[in-house]
């Protein structure tokens, strides 16, 4: 079997920015090997037993040279691997993919360049700035602000960029601006001409430095601006006052950590992105199925016996439709029973199968639904509750103290995930993370289990911890955690919302 090799282009930073075929090449990918600008959430694309090399470049500190990664890249090809090269931005665009490209011809292997979205035009985008404008300019150029310092001689024409070209994004540039701004005026361009920085373009962690070409060296040194960043020179910058609309989203600079199951945290990673935050997914339980199913293989063979079916999650909803249809048997053994869900999302779940609940309370949590059973006639029903491994216990008790007869069956456990953790321990030790989201009380226990005490007591208190409902929250508080959210809708978007107000709150503020 012959190797193969991708060059794919991650994108500026916002994750979402990758494109179908890049992400596909991720999930391929028998080796992933990438670097200091490719998000760290897309490795959670990859495969279990992909194995996944850093070689990132930040700064003068290469984690390995470029002829390292060449050879790196055709070892591994080598040997009949699928590898995918995970680049920041484009490989084309001053990603060196070129050269890596050419390796890989010497050496006879086989690739395919992904195109990927290049900070140059994603950057001032989402900095509120066109390149292009029918009333500023036609011209655009991209041009390296660090050229091969091997060469005896600058290839750069910078008469013809200074008079020329309307507007010039430079990357790779912050240390070298002083130089640039000096070739660019010497060359006849006006000094007043409007310039902007842009760093870590896309992310949440984005900031802009507007100026002109005389006094940008200026701020930048006095913001103390640093790599990465690209520049950004012409007319068109002045459109950002108007234009911004990325910055100004209410979560914008916030970094969050969303522990959920990987499984269940999309619909709360999302949320949380459209907001302008940048998201950390570091899931502290990942959701199996017990080993011993037969007792759900039992209750499904004698559905005709029971009157009700309980779900209290949407991972309980899965999983029994899941052996539902191995044993052969699909939505319509079901139609002779009532349904109950806790809340919309498990809801939500349900119906996907073709099944909408006959009760939902106004509150989602197991004492409501308690409440909603009131109103029914339970005495002698026979009801069925698929459920998690350890779940608190007074939903059944509370059933059969109204007189029914039910069946508690544990279908699934929440075990420890490892996933990120290395990121989480990084953010907290250098105070880049705002805050930690708990969705669950074993997101909260497991939470804890995977920290080390000293980086749970020096630093975790000066995180603000958001949990989705009061049982999380005392849950929370029980493992040494004070709560500064408690979601007043125990649903995700609820859990956002009360994220957003609590940002505009003088609690906040005065932090």
């Amino acid at each position: 079997m012959r190797g193969k090799v991708y060059l794919v282009g991650a994108g500026p930073g916002d994750p979402a920015l990758l494109t179908v075929r890049g992400k596909t090449c991720i999930e391929d990918a028998d080796v992933l090997i990438y670097d200091y600008l490719a998000s760290p959430s897309l490795l959670r694309y990859a495969k279990d037993s992909a194995e996944k090399i850093y070689v990132g470049k930040k700064g003068g500190d290469h984690t390995l040279s470029q002829e390292g990664i060449n050879a790196l890249i055709i070892d591994k090809a080598k040997t009949g691997l699928f590898v995918t090269r995970l680049k920041g931005g484009d490989p084309f665009i001053f990603g060196r993919g070129g050269e890596e490209a050419e390796e890989l011809i010497k050496a006879g292997i086989d690739f395919e360049i992904v195109p990927g979205v290049t900070s140059a035009i994603a950057a001032p985008a989402y900095a509120g700035i066109p390149l292009t404008h029918r009333q500023y300019t036609s011209t655009v150029a991209f041009i390296t602000g660090h050229e091969d310092p091997s060469k005896d001689a600058s290839s750069i024409n910078w008469h013809s960029l200074a008079t020329g070209i309307g507007t010039l994004v430079f990357l790779m540039g912050v240390k070298n601006l002083p130089n640039i701004v000096e070739r660019l005026v010497q060359n006849d361009r006006n000094p007043k001409t409007p310039v902007a920085l842009i760093r870590w373009g896309t992310t949440s962690r984005q900031k802009t430095i507007s100026g002109t070409l005389d006094n940008i060296v200026q701020k930048v040194n006095e913001a103390k601006l640093k790599a990465p960043a690209i520049i950004v020179i012409g007319e068109v910058v002045t459109l950002r006052k108007k234009m911004k609309w990325f910055e100004t989203k209410p979560l914008f600079g916030k970094k969050i950590v969303v522990t959920r199951a990987r499984e269940q945290a999309s619909d709360l990673v999302t949320c949380l992105n459209q907001l302008g935050a940048d998201v950390l997914e570091c899931p502290t339980i990942k959701v199996v199925p017990v080993e011993n199913i037969q007792p759900l293989k039992t209750a499904i063979s004698n559905l005709s016996e029971y009157d009700w079916l309980v779900f209290t999650s949407v991972n309980a909803v899965k999983i029994f439709f899941d052996v539902l249809f191995e044993e052969g048997l699909d939505a319509r053994a079901l139609g002779h029973l009532q349904t109950a869900t806790i809340g919309p999302a498990t809801a939500s779940g349900l119906l996907k199968f073709g099944i909408k609940t006959d009760i939902i309370p106004d509150s989602y949590q197991a004492e409501s639904i308690l409440e909603a059973f009131s109103r029914q006639h339970l005495s002698g029903k026979k009801i069925l509750l698929p459920r998690a491994d350890g779940a608190r216990p007074v939903l059944p008790v509370e059933l059969r103290n109204s007189g029914a007869l039910v069946d508690e069956i544990i279908v699934y456990q929440a075990c420890q995930d490892m996933e990120n953790v290395e990121f989480l321990i990084d953010g907290l030790k250098n105070n880049t993370i705002d805050m930690v989201t708990f969705t669950s009380s074993s997101t909260v226990k497991n939470f804890k289990r995977i920290l080390p005490e000293d980086i749970v007591c020096s630093f975790m208190k000066n995180v603000t911890v958001a949990c989705i409902g009061p049982i999380t929250a005392t849950t929370a508080m029980e493992m040494g955690f004070k709560p500064g959210i408690v979601a007043e809708t125990f649903t995700i978007p609820g859990l956002c919302e009360s994220i957003v107000d609590y940002y505009k709150t003088d609690a906040f503020h005065k932090k």
